[in-house]
C-alpha cells in the first residue's frame, strides 16, 4: 500500500475500533512485544501473511492491514480475550517495576548505567544490526529491562543498516540495500523540556548536526543518533546511512559521532550516568570527549581527568583475534581527533598514546582497543576462554604482568532465554512447571524438572519445531529457484529428506574464515561415506552473511553453494540465502544438532549454539568460546582437543577427522537408535541434557547480573569516590602514579637471609624468609611484596604451576618479612617480587609493573 494510503487508513480505522484494539499501537511502539510470546502470536493471528511480508514490523503492519480484517477481530470476542491479555501482560511489565537490581543493591536512583555500541540486535523491525556483536547488546538490554536495572543504551540510527543476502546461481553472495522509513520502524524523536533534541560534533573544519531518536525497550530506553538530516551536507547526512558501510574515514565520523556524540545526547536528555560501559572499541571516543567536559568545566589537569573518568568506565572486548581491533591510520587520526589534545590539556603525543599498541598486529596506528583499556579501570572479554586469550593480546599494557594475573578478566556471555526459546517450549513449560519457571531463570537446580517432560512429549515438540523449519526453508528455497531462473525439478531434489524423521544438522553464523564454514568438505570422499546410508539419512543446512568486501568469506559461500549442487551431496547439504534473525529462530529451534568448529581460540563467545541448546539442540563444537564452560560430557560432543594448534593445515586435518569420526560413530548412530515409538531415548536425554546445562546459566539474566554485582554498581561508586570533594583521590591517585613512573626504574629486591637452593620441610613447618626492598624514592606503602607457591604441572610449558600467593609485611628500614607453610608433601619451589599498587586501584596489578627477586 502506498505510504500516504496508509497514513489515511490509519486515521479511518481507530474511531471504529475498542479501545483495547487502539492499545495495540503502543505495545507496537515498544519492542517489549519482540520477547513477549503472547504478543507475537497475537499480530501473527491477524494476517499470518501480512506479518510476515512486513518484516514482523508492528508499526508497519498495523498501517497495513485491511480495514475487513480489523473489522472482523473488533467483534471477535475469542481474539479480544487474547488482546486484552496481552495488554494485561504489558501493563503489569510496565507498572510493576522489576525489583532484583533495588533487592539487591538498594535505591536505583545512586546509580545511572549507560551502554555504548555500535549495533543493537533487538528485532527485525529495527534493522540496525549485523551480527553476534549487535544481537548480544540486543539482549543485554532487554536482560537489563527485566531486572529492572537504571539502564540507558545509546548507538547509531542507520537508514540501511547491514544488508539483505541473495545468493545467485553460481553461489556469489549479492548485498541488497534496504532504505529503512524511520516513520515505520519503533522509534521516536528524543525530546527533552517538550523540545525534540539535536547535538552538534566536530569534524575537520565544520560541524555535524545529529538528530536524537529514542527507542523504549520495556523499561529502559535507548538514545540513538541520526546525521540524515537537513542541517548537514549530503556528505554528511550520509555518515550514518549504513552500520560498518564507507570504508575507514567514514568509520572513524561514526565513531565520533557515537562516542562524542552520544555523550552529548545524554547531557542534553538530563542524564547524568554513574557508569559508563564501552561494549568494544567503536565508542572508546566516549572517554575522550568525557576527558575533554571535565578539563574544559572543571579545570582538571588531564591526568586527573583521565583517572576520575577511568575509575566509572567499563570495557568489554569480543574480538578474540588481532584483525578484529578498529585501528586508524595517524594521519587520518590527527586530522579528526587532533585538536582534542589541547581541549583535554595535554600533548598529541600524549593523546596518541591513549591508542597505541601491539595486539598481534605492530604498534601502528591509533588504537580503539588501547584507548578504550586506557581510560577504563575494568576490562573483561566474553567467555572464560576468551578472556585468557585477551589477557595475552592485551599482555603488552601491563609488560611486567603475568597474563592470568593482568587485569583482563572475562564475563560468560549468554542470550535473553524468552527471545530465542521456541512458543512450543514455552508453552510447554506452562504446561509442565506453570510461570513459576519464568523466575527460576538463574536457579540450575529448579531445571532439572525438564526430565519431568515426557520422552514422547518431548520428541514430538522437536518434531514439530523441525517441520515447521523444513516447511519455512522450503519456500525460500522455492524463491531463490524461481528468481535465479532454476527449475522446480532442482528444488524438489534439493528437499529431497525434508522430512521430520531425518537428522538435520545446522551451522548459521558470520562466514567469516576462522570459523572454517568448509571444515566438513575437507575429506569429500570421507564426507561422502557418511552420508551414503539411505536408511540413516543426514541433512546439513549452512546460514550466513559475509561482509561485502571480505572476499574469501564469500568464496566459502560460493563453494558450498557449489558443493550443495554435486551429485553425491545434492539433498544431503544446503547453502541457504538470506540469513536474518527470523531464519535464525527457525533453525535455532528447528535442527537436531548445531555445527560450530571455530579454529581454537578465535572464537570470542558463539552464543548460537547458546540459543540451540536451549532449544533442546545439542552441539557438536571445538572447544572454544562458551563450549569449554558448556560442555558437561553428556549434552553434546567435542570435536578434536583442548590443545592449540599452530599450523592451519594441520589443524584443519586433525579437527576434520574428529569431526568425521564423531558423525559417524556417535551422532548419527544415536539419533537413529530408536525405540518402538520411533525415537532413540539417549538422543532425548542428551537434548534435555542441552537445555538443562544451558538455560540457567548461559541467559542474559545471569550475564547482567553479573556485570551489575561485579562492574556496575563497583565502577558507581569507585567513580563517585574518586570525583567526590573536588576530585581529591583522582588528584592523589594522579600524583601517585607520577611518582611510581618515576622512582619505578630503582626499585629493587635482595636477599636479606641465608636462602638455601634446597630446603626440606617437614609437613605443617613453616619458615620464616626476610627480603630487603630497595625502594629510592617510594615509600613502603606504595608497593606489595610477595612470595609465589609454585609446584611440578604436566600442563604448563615452564613446568611448574603457581599454587599460592604469600604477602609480606614490612618490619622497618625496607625489609620485609612473611612465613611459609607448604599445605601437603612434595616438591615446591618459591619466587619472590614487588609491585606497586594502591588502595585506589580496582586491580592491584593494573599499573603493569613487577620486578623478582
Amino acid at each position: 500500500m502506498h505510504k500516504d494510503q496508509s497514513k489515511t487508513y490509519h486515521v479511518q480505522i481507530r474511531p471504529q475500533i475498542p479501545e483495547a484494539l487502539a492499545r495495540m499501537q503502543e505495545i507496537a511502539d515498544d519492542l517489549w512485544f519482540s520477547w513477549n510470546h503472547k504478543a507475537r502470536a497475537l499480530f501473527h493471528q491477524i494476517d499470518q501473511t501480512l506479518w510476515t511480508l512486513t518484516g514482523h514490523n508492528p508499526r508497519l503492519f498495523l498501517r497495513r492491514v485491511s480495514q475487513n480484517r480489523l473489522n472482523d477481530i473488533a467483534t471477535d470476542r475469542a481474539f479480544l480475550s487474547q488482546l486484552n491479555s496481552v495488554l494485561a501482560d504489558y501493563d503489569s511489565y510496565r507498572l510493576v517495576e522489576h525489583q532484583w537490581f533495588q533487592r539487591e543493591h538498594g535505591d536505583k536512583s545512586n546509580h545511572s548505567i549507560v551502554y555504548f555500541s555500535a549495533e543493537f540486535g533487538l528485532h527485525e523491525s529495527l534493522p540496525i544490526y549485523s551480527g553476534g556483536l549487535g544481537i548480544l547488546a540486543g539482549d543485554h538490554c532487554k536482560a537489563a529491562s527485566d531486572l529492572g536495572l537504571p539502564f540507558t543504551a545509546v548507538g547509531l540510527l542507520y537508514r540501511k543498516g547491514y544488508f539483505m543476502q541473495e545468493i545467485d546461481v553460481h553461489g556469489n553472495q549479492i548485498a541488497i540495500d534496504l532504505p529503512s522509513r524511520f516513520e515505520d520502524l519503533c522509534i521516536e524523536p528524543a525530546v527533552h523540556d517538550k523540545r525534540e533534541v539535536f547535538v552538534t560534533v566536530e569534524l575537520p573544519g565544520r560541524e555535524l548536526h545529529l538528530k536524537v531518536w529514542q527507542v523504549r525497550i520495556g523499561h529502559i530506553r535507548m538514545l540513538l543518533l541520526d546525521a540524515d538530516i537537513e542541517a548537514n551536507s549530503d556528505e554528511d547526512r550520509a555518515i550514518t546511512y549504513q552500520l560498518y558501510g564507507g570504508g575507514i574515514e567514514n568509520r572513524i565520523r561514526q565513531e565520533i559521532c557515537l562516542g562524542v556524540g552520544g555523550v552529548r545526547a545524554l547531557r542534553a536528555m538530563g542524564i547524568a550516568p554513574t557508569v559508563w560501559h564501552i561494549n568494544e572499541g567503536h565508542a572508546a571516543f566516549v572517554s575522550l570527549e568525557r576527558i575533554r567536559e571535565l578539563h574544559t568545566e572543571r579545570d582538571l589537569a588531564f591526568d586527573v581527568a583521565l583517572e576520575a573518568v577511568a575509575a566509572s568506565t567499563i570495557f568489554t572486548t569480543h574480538t578474540p583475534v588481532p584483525a578484529g581491533h578498529d585501528i586508524f591510520p595517524p594521519e587520518l587520526f590527527d586530522t579528526y581527533m587532533g585538536h582534542y589534545a589541547d581541549k583535554m590539556g595535554t600533548t598529541i603525543e600524549r593523546l596518541r598514546a591513549l591508542g597505541s599498541g601491539d595486539f598481534g598486529h605492530g604498534d601502528y596506528g591509533f588504537n580503539q582497543t588501547a584507548l578504550a583499556i586506557n581510560t577504563s579501570c575494568y576490562q573483561n572479554g566474553v567467555a572464560k576462554l576468551h578472556g585468557e586469550v585477551s589477557s595475552k593480546m592485551c599482555q603488552h599494557v601491563w609488560p611486567e604482568i603475568a597474563p592470568e594475573e593482568n587485569p583482563m578478566t572475562s564475563v560468560t556471555n549468554g542470550v535473553h532465554l524468552p527471545t530465542w526459546l521456541a512458543q512450543e517450549w514455552i508453552n510447554t513449560f506452562d504446561q509442565q512447571f506453570g510461570g513459576r519457571w519464568r523466575s527460576h531463570f538463574m536457579d540450575r537446580p529448579f531445571w532439572e524438572c525438564i526430565h519431568d517432560i515426557p520422552d514422547a512429549m518431548f520428541w514430538s515438540i522437536q518434531h514439530t519445531n523441525k517441520q515447521r523449519m523444513l516447511s519455512y526453508i522450503h519456500h525460500l528455497l522455492q524463491q531463490q529457484a524461481e528468481r535465479n531462473g532454476e527449475s522446480a525439478q532442482l528444488v524438489q531434489k534439493m528437499t529431497r529428506h525434508f522430512d521430520s524423521r531425518t537428522l538435520v544438522i545446522g551451522f548459521a553464523r558470520r562466514f567469516a574464515t576462522y570459523k572454517r564454514a568448509t571444515l566438513l568438505f575437507h575429506d569429500e570422499a570421507r564426507l561422502r561415506e557418511i552420508l551414503s546410508d539411505s536408511d540413516r539419512p543426514v541433512l546439513f543446512l549452512f546460514a550466513g552473511k559475509a561482509h561485502p568486501a571480505d572476499e574469501p568469506g564469500r568464496a566459502l559461500i560460493r563453494q558450498i553453494h557449489q558443493l550443495a549442487r554435486k551429485p553425491e551431496f545434492i539433498g544431503k547439504v544446503l547453502m541457504l540465502e538470506g540469513y536474518d534473525m527470523t531464519l535464525s529462530r527457525y533453525m535455532l529451534s528447528g535442527v537436531d544438532v548445531w555445527l560450530n568448529n571455530p579454529r581454537r581460540p578465535m572464537e570470542a563467545s558463539g552464543t548460537s549454539g547458546m540459543k540451540a541448546a536451549m532449544n533442546g539442540a545439542p552441539n557438536l563444537s571445538v572447544l572454544d568460546g562458551w563450549w569449554p564452560e558448556g560442555y558437561k560430557g553428556d549434552n553434546g560432543w567435542v570435536i578434536g582437543g583442548e590443545r592449540d594448534i599452530d599450523d592451519p593445515q594441520l589443524h584443519d586435518a586433525e579437527d576434520s577427522r574428529s569431526l568425521y569420526h564423531v558423525l559417524k560413530h556417535e551422532v548419527i548412530p544415536t539419533y537413529y537408535q530408536t525405540n518402538e515409538q520411533g525415537y532413540s531415548e539417549r538422543w532425548v536425554y542428551t537434548c534435555k541434557r542441552a537445555m538443562i546445562e544451558s538455560i540457567p546459566y548461559f541467559n542474559t539474566h545471569r550475564m547482567v547480573a553479573e556485570y551489575t554485582d561485579r562492574f556496575y554498581v563497583p565502577a558507581s561508586d569507585h567513580g563517585r569516590t574518586m570525583s567526590a570533594r573536588a576530585f581529591a583521590r583522582s588528584i592523589k591517585l594522579a600524583e601517585w602514579k607520577r611518582k611510581v613512573r618515576i622512582g619505578w626504574p630503582q626499585v629493587s629486591l635482595a636477599a636479606a637471609c641465608d636462602m638455601a637452593e634446597e630446603t626440606i620441610w617437614k609437613q605443617g613447618e613453616s619458615i620464616t624468609f626476610k627480603i630487603q626492598a630497595n625502594l629510592g624514592e617510594l615509600a613502603p606503602e606504595d608497593v606489595r611484596v610477595d612470595a609465589v607457591l609454585m609446584r611440578p604441572s604436566l600442563h604448563k610449558a615452564s613446568g611448574m604451576r603457581e599454587c599460592g600467593f604469600i604477602p609480606f609485611t614490612h618490619e622497618g628500614d625496607g625489609i620485609f618479612s612473611g612465613d611459609i607453610t607448604p599445605e601437603d608433601s612434595g616438591d615446591y619451589e618459591y619466587r619472590f617480587r614487588i609491585y606497586p599498587t594502591h588502595e585506589d586501584l580496582p586491580h592491584p596489578m593494573a599499573m603493569g609493573m613487577m620486578k623478582y627477586l
